[in-house]
């Protein structure tokens, strides 16, 4: 069996699906690095990401299928479930074939597997922003903590930035270790290591000095490295891919 290894970011996965596409290799599962399982059944090949060949399957999943295959795509990789990856390559290479009407093909495995995942992210998704509650620390900063099945966090950032646009605000996934932050001018998501347990505190120092830890990495890491960590999703699939309403 082959396992497609890729680094955990969207532009990985897409960049396997570009590899299984051409190299007509016979894929089993493509799996982030962080869940690899040896197993001497399994030959394992890890795909680098390539920017280019991902961004050739991006066009293409929008020029040939749609853009409403597209945002499936994403919530189920967001969705983080086991063989998310193979069941998204099949989605592909199904969609190739039949073009705009994939998904009325509601009959086909493949098609009903993705519409059910997509509604599962997409419900939590909607539920998560009723649910979430911030505190305002002293410093004026707004925090919320969520724990979600699913990897939402950059889905419900663009619906907080919209109301709470004045505001400073953190949104914390204390589940995946990570947040988003926001500065009353944009919103990155960010790991955050377990050493910043801090942010559970509520000392007013402390969250500053987190919140200008953030940010003054972004802008060095921005001069110094384009390329940010795969949790730093690329602002053009938040900006186009997560629904509006």
């Amino acid at each position: 069996m082959i396992h497609y290894i890729y680094d955990g970011s969207f532009d990985g996965l897409l960049t396997a699906v570009y590899e299984a596409y051409y190299r007509k290799d016979n894929v089993y599962d493509i799996v982030p690095e962080d869940n690899i399982e040896e197993n001497f059944l399994v030959q394992n090949i890890f795909i680098p990401t390539d920017g280019e060949k991902s961004s050739t399957v991006y066009k293409s999943i929008e020029n040939k299928i749609s853009r409403e295959a597209l945002r499936r795509i994403f919530y189920v990789y967001l969705s983080e479930l086991p063989r998310h990856g193979i069941i998204i390559l099949k989605y592909i290479q199904l969609g190739f074939k039949l073009g705009a009407q994939l998904d009325l093909n509601l009959s086909n495995d493949i098609v009903l597997m993705m519409n059910n995942i997509y509604a599962k992210v997409s419900r939590e998704r909607h539920g998560m922003l009723g649910l979430l509650r911030f505190k305002e620390l002293e410093n004026g900063i707004f925090y919320g903590a969520i724990e979600p099945d699913y990897n939402i966090i950059g889905l419900i950032a663009p619906h907080f930035e919209s109301r709470m646009t004045n505001e400073n605000w953190i949104i914390h996934d204390v589940k995946r270790g990570v947040g988003v932050f926001y500065n009353k001018e944009e919103w990155v998501i960010r790991n955050i290591k377990p050493t910043d347990s801090l942010v559970m505190k509520e000392e007013e120092e402390e969250y500053q000095e987190l919140w200008k830890e953030y940010f003054k990495s972004i802008a060095i890491e921005n001069k110094i490295n384009p390329k940010l960590q795969k949790r730093n999703m690329p602002m053009r699939y938040w900006k186009y891919l997560v629904e509006k309403h």
